[in-house]
């Protein structure tokens, strides 16, 4: 069913279960599966196609680009599902129709849905990605239906991105997919700006599979959803064509999956850190990838049980309307954290993770036993991004410490998505919601500070940072007057922070824990110096070493945490005169019952001695720190 433009409708699409209950109860174990998660997630969305099928229209929120563009961004997006659902064998007649009429009004400058001419980096040029991959892949299916008329207007629209600069980060890589359609079909091509644009993304190589996103750009989802997506898919199609580089494409995602792996529990779940976070279980996406390219640095019924348990734990999550359109948010509907790009139709990027439905039933993927995690090591150093990723097996805990980065941006709450000083699969991390005061801050996992005005500053850039082994550490600057030097003991569930401080100004300071979920289980646990507390959820507490002036539970506003829509931070707080102060607390945080907890329970973990002029720090088993006082 299509409807006019004027706005959706709602119509009998609706599960009799409810659309939310039916994903969550889908196994997920077999491609029949997936192929069933697929037309659970796409078929509440027939109704929101304008009459001519080019357009999504799935909400009313704005982004930085028009109306019709998101919508525009919306039809695309739906096609990252589409394509590999049609090149395993499958077919949705009634949206493989929807979306062919879409391309041929879209893409028709006569048309009341044209999608218009691109402009210099426009977000028209993302979304013809997906498009490329099409002509790629299903030809029969996406190119060959059109009339000669349509094809060329097809054609004549993905040829602007030749014409038009994208941005310098994973942005190339568009180009690079719309010109391999191309190439695939037989169609004049650019070959020239091709290789330009492959050897100025090798230039983003770091090490160890890792990019940046940009030259001095984080290393974030961005290359497991993005650059190593990319390339792989680079690499299965133009393997003949161009086989060194799809070769070393393929050797750096083996190398890549060996440490991004731990960023995934065992339960599916994955680290929430830096930007994107609404596109949610594109997270996986890279695991389904490798099996696209046959690329196994793991089995592959490792890789399967990877992919499927992420996909699992994502549909329980309550992410989507009751007619079932997935929202912005992450594990919950929450606009306090989006991007200035995320329109309603932009959280389907989630699709790319689809892409296993292009392999056939006797593929190894889908013929092999799931599997569990391998054993993974308790901590895992990551430089390239900047990480210690630490797992407490018994919990299912793991967390990503984090010794923040020398460069910033622009994009929404970067400090908060970039610098904290650890981030947690489990308790999630905040975003402020405002400016005014510590409540509306969230400031959990970071040190914030404020000139007595109640507007707080917490780290943004560093001037420059280091990691060794499970001490990270960090020198940032406020303002130009005041130095902060951080050092992180990394561990699970107790952690180490120190911060020496030179101010020429007078501050107050406060330090946050993780964000505890609120329930109504919920019980303070105070003592001098050191709070914590407990709900069904868990336990999260902080204790003052030295420093600091007192201890409370700070009952944060609603909406801050990505995971959770009600949390409290643990928070030490401290009055600095202008001089050097050292700071150092021990942070606890643990999913479940966590019945053995004591606040003085990091005694048993730090030895902590002052002496004439310094802080001595021995962290069991024997890393020991000194910091000068």
């Amino acid at each position: 069913m299509t409807v006019h433009f004027s706005g959706p409708v709602q119509t009998g699409h609706r599960h009799p279960m409810g659309i939310a209950h039916a994903i969550a109860s889908n196994p997920l174990r077999s491609k029949a599966d997936l192929e069933l998660a697929f037309h659970q997630l796409a078929k509440p969305l027939i109704p929101y196609y304008s009459s001519g099928g080019a357009r999504l229209a799935l909400g009313v929120t704005g982004a930085g680009y028009a109306p019709e563009v998101a919508q525009m961004e919306g039809f695309s997006r739906v096609m990252w599902g589409v394509v590999p659902l049609i090149a395993g064998g499958s077919i949705d007649e009634e949206l493989l129709q929807l979306c062919l009429k879409g391309i041929a009004n879209g893409t028709d400058p006569g048309h009341e849905e044209y999608w218009g001419k691109a402009a210099d980096y426009d977000q028209r040029l993302v979304e013809m990605a997906a498009l490329g991959f099409a002509l790629s892949i299903v030809p029969e299916r996406i190119w060959l239906p059109l009339s000669p008329k349509a094809r060329q207007n097809f054609y004549n629209w993905l040829s602007q991105i030749n014409e038009h600069p994208v941005y310098d980060c994973n942005w190339l890589f568009f180009h690079v997919l719309v010109n391999t359609g191309f190439n695939k079909l037989g169609l004049p091509f650019d070959k020239e700006q091709m290789e330009k644009n492959l050897q100025r993304i090798e230039q983003f190589y770091l090490e160890e599979g890792w990019y940046a996103d940009g030259a001095g750009g984080h290393s974030d989802y961005y290359v497991p959803f993005a650059i190593q997506y990319y390339g792989l898919l680079y690499a299965k199609l133009m393997s003949e064509e161009d086989p060194e580089r799809a070769a070393r494409f393929k050797k750096r995602a083996g190398q890549f999956a060996e440490q991004f792996i731990s960023w995934f529990a065992e339960d599916g779940s994955a680290i929430p850190y830096g930007r994107s976070l609404t596109y949610r279980f594109s997270q996986g996406a890279f695991w389904g990838a490798l099996a696209f390219a046959d690329v196994e640095p793991f089995s592959p019924g490792v890789l399967k049980g990877l992919f499927l348990r992420h996909l699992r734990w994502w549909f329980k999550q309550p992410i989507f309307t009751n007619d079932g359109v997935m929202t912005i948010g992450y594990t919950y509907p929450n606009l306090i954290m989006a991007e200035n790009y995320n329109a309603p139709g932009s959280v389907y990027w989630a699709m790319k993770a689809f892409l296993p439905l292009a392999l056939q039933e006797d593929h190894p993927f889908w013929a092999a036993e799931e599997l569990p995690l391998p054993e993974l090591p308790g901590l895992s150093v990551q430089k390239a991004p900047h990480m210690v990723i630490c797992r407490q097996p018994e919990s299912g805990h793991i967390a990503a410490f984090n010794s923040g980065h020398l460069t910033t941006n622009e994009h929404t709450h970067t400090s908060a998505k970039y610098e904290k000083f650890v981030y947690s699969a489990s308790f999630g991390f905040s975003v402020p919601r405002a400016e005014w005061g510590l409540s509306q801050g969230a400031f959990d996992s970071m040190l914030a500070l404020s000139e007595g005005d109640n507007l707080y500053r917490v780290r943004r850039r560093n001037e420059e940072t280091s990691i060794s082994g499970d001490l990270l550490a960090a020198r940032w600057k406020p303002w130009q007057d005041v130095e902060v030097t951080t050092y992180i003991l990394a561990g699970l569930p107790w952690h180490l922070r120190i911060h020496r401080i030179e101010t020429a100004r007078e501050l107050e300071a406060a330090e946050g824990g993780f964000a505890l979920p609120l329930d109504q289980s919920l019980t303070v646990i105070e003592q001098e110096g050191a709070v914590a507390a407990r709900s069904g959820f868990g336990v999260c507490g902080i204790a003052g070493i030295m420093g600091y002036g007192q201890a409370e539970l700070l009952r944060v506003q609603s909406n801050t945490n990505l995971m959770h829509a009600r949390t409290a931070i643990p928070t030490l707080r401290a009055q600095l005169k202008p001089g050097v102060h050292v700071l150092v607390s021990a942070v606890y945080g643990e999913p479940g019952a966590c019945e053995s907890f004591s606040i003085q329970d990091w005694q048993k973990k730090f030895k902590i001695t002052v002496e004439a002029d310094c802080l001595r720090l021995t962290g069991l088993p024997g890393n020991e720190l000194i910091v000068e006082i």
